[in-house]
């Protein structure tokens, strides 16, 4: 393994010969390089890595850490591509002083950062929740995913921190148009949801009640979503399939009707088996969607929007043609729902194409006109 503490300065024999005939021809940017690696911590030992061509550093602590990147900067102008950090006794003055440094330094915010254990406990899951700047708790299963998972990480990083600009004659134009839009937006989706509510909590209530009494689990589905900038979070809906459905996802990729080799992934199923027979009905109706007026309150998306993705079809979407759906708002209904709902013949592509399309063209107006016609769409042809 290539490791490095500033005290020994092997920074010059650790350099690939690459990164100096760069050095030569590259502007004095700093740039990140995805495949530098700063381990902090414990050791570990990660040749699943250095197979797959990355640099690894390693630090024993955090001002070993800060030092190190100090030195990558300088020296090759270059930052580190992720930093996994290993979990210890002592974390919360270690993430506490990573907190401190990412406020100070914007520039290196977007670097994935994740933290290493064996196990995960209670407590690590706390930490991610406290400190917003890890991205997710890893173990030794997934190094060998780890450059997707970073791409990933990276891309929706990247635009959260660098959102899209205006630019007229060299110089940011400020969008008012697109402010008074979005202030319009979130007034009437806060309306709107609060006021659905409460007019329908008696049938909320029914349906909860129906589905308890149908089949053991839970009322609800919470799925982890990636929304608006790849901004993940817990979406709700009412549950309509049995309640271990997610472990018989593998069995029935025979059955998936977006069947892409190497695109974009999809899964959906005709007919799915997993599927009960009120959630049928909830499905055909789309009243499962309902509990999603909680995510439209809690700001997580918006009555009309690009639909949020289940993690594993949005990590397939990185590229920066595709990664435009992901500036648009999330929401529960939008131009995809109304084109070709529920249509068999749709492929991944044009599913794309659509939310790229609303994610270019949409403002308050358009987002009246998709909600005017989306009542006739909520009858699905097909039972997907």
């Amino acid at each position: 393994m290539n490791t490095f503490t500033p005290e020994l300065s092997v920074l010059k024999n650790a350099a690939p010969k690459q990164f100096e005939e760069r050095e030569q021809t590259m502007p004095r940017q700093i740039v990140a390089d995805s495949h530098i690696v700063l381990f902090v911590g414990q050791h570990i030992e990660t040749p699943e890595l250095e197979s797959q061509g990355y640099k690894c550093f390693f630090a024993q602590d955090y001002d070993t850490a800060i030092v190190t990147i100090e030195q990558l900067q300088s020296v090759f102008r270059r930052k580190p591509g992720v930093i996994i950090y290993r979990s210890h006794t002592d974390n919360q003055k270690g993430l506490n002083a990573w907190k401190q440094f990412f406020q100070q330094d914007s520039s290196c915010a977007c670097i994935p950062f994740l933290l290493y254990t064996e196990d995960v406990t209670p407590e690590m899951t706390a930490a991610v929740k406290k400190y917003t700047f890890i991205d997710e708790i890893i173990t030794t299963k997934c190094l060998p995913k780890l450059a997707s998972k970073v791409a990933f990480i990276n891309k929706f990083k990247q635009l959260n921190a660098f959102p899209p600009l205006t630019v007229v004659g060299g110089k940011r134009k400020q969008d008012h148009k697109r402010t008074v839009n979005a202030i319009l937006k979130r007034g009437f989706d806060i309306i709107v949801a609060g006021t659905a509510l409460l007019v329908i909590s008696p049938i909320l209530l029914l349906i909860a009640a129906i589905i308890k009494l149908e089949s053991r689990g839970s009322v609800f589905y919470a799925a982890r979503r990636a929304g608006r900038n790849y901004q993940v979070f817990k979406f709700y809906k009412f549950r309509t399939m049995v309640a271990d459905a997610d472990k018989k996802l593998q069995q029935l990729q025979h059955m998936n009707q977006y069947k892409n080799g190497d695109g974009p992934v999809f899964y959906k199923v005709s007919n799915d088996p997993r599927v009960t027979r009120f959630g049928a009905f909830l499905r055909n109706t789309s009243l499962d969607e309902l509990p999603q007026l909680f995510n439209v309150l809690k700001g997580d998306m918006s009555l009309v929007g690009n639909r949020p993705l289940p993690l594993y079809e949005a990590s397939t979407l990185t590229t920066d043609e595709w990664a435009q759906r992901f500036l648009a708002p999330a929401g529960i209904t939008g131009l995809w729902q109304i084109s070709k709902r529920g249509k068999k013949e749709m492929s991944a592509q044009e599913r794309i194409a659509l939310d790229i399309n609303y994610s270019n063209q949409h403002n308050f107006k358009y987002d009246m006109w998709i909600m005017a016609n989306t009542p006739k769409a909520l009858i699905q042809k097909d039972n997907v």
